[in-house]
């Protein structure tokens, strides 16, 4: 288990890498979801919305795994293990408009599905170990 991303796996926050998302429920139990994400060398973040499952999870435990395959290497896969330090809502729609970029290669991503602008905001991850394989 490393303490920081190796670089060796690094391209996979570059890359249009889907993240699964693993939080701890109200009772205990794991939750998983899928999320874009993006790396600035200190944090991962992902786009998320107030109010949904992962929202209220990391509100009470902040604990957090993530964990994505090579899309051109289905043998070859990251997991960070770490814990959400804030929620930014400054630049939320903006950040999921980068996604949109890096995701889909479009500049916005579809207002009609944004929801409200106010229920948008950033998780921010600070990563504390990693595995990998391949």
């Amino acid at each position: 288990m490393m303490n920081s991303i190796p670089e060796t796996h690094r391209d996979l926050l570059e890359k249009p890498s889907i993240w699964h998302v693993a939080t701890v429920g109200p009772n205990g139990e794991p939750q998983a979801s899928p999320v874009w994400a993006d790396y600035d060398g200190i944090y991962i973040r992902f786009p998320h919305k107030i109010g949904r499952q992962k929202w209220r999870n990391l509100n009470k435990n902040s604990k957090i795994a993530l964990s994505a395959t090579d899309p051109e290497n289905p043998e070859r896969y990251l997991e960070i293990r770490g814990a959400l330090v804030e929620w930014e809502t400054e630049g939320a729609v903006e950040f999921l408009d980068q996604m949109a970029k890096k995701y889909w290669g479009k500049d916005e991503f579809p207002r009609e599905h944004v929801g409200r602008l106010e229920d948008r905001i950033t998780a921010v991850v600070k990563p504390e170990y990693c595995t990998t394989m391949g």
